[in-house]
């Protein structure tokens, strides 16, 4: 089912920025950005087979989670008519108590 919207919430926002951040002191703004943007573009593309990754209730009713690339864990959750990109984590963080 194809959803119309794909909304990245502000929280959300603030890890792409921590994200770029942490990219760019390691390898440069090149990469920085375009690793940002890839992660943007992969999220851009939930809005086809939406009801992907796992189901997390247990943590917070209809929360979903998948991974990109190994490294990145996104949090997000579907209603009817959108795609709700909640959190998107970098590396090894302790993401459950954040989204609980």
């Amino acid at each position: 089912m194809k959803r119309r919207d794909v909304f990245i919430d502000p929280f959300a926002q603030q890890d792409l920025i921590h994200i770029y951040n942490v990219i760019t002191d390691l390898a440069g703004p090149e990469p920085g950005a375009a690793f940002v943007e890839q992660i943007i573009a992969h999220c851009m593309k939930f809005d086809l087979a939406s009801e992907r990754g796992n189901r997390r209730d247990d943590i917070r009713p209809g929360l979903r989670i998948t991974g990109y690339r190994r490294r990145v864990t996104i949090a997000f959750s579907v209603t009817e008519t959108r795609v709700e990109i909640l959190r998107i984590f970098y590396g090894g963080v302790d993401w459950e108590p954040l989204l609980a």
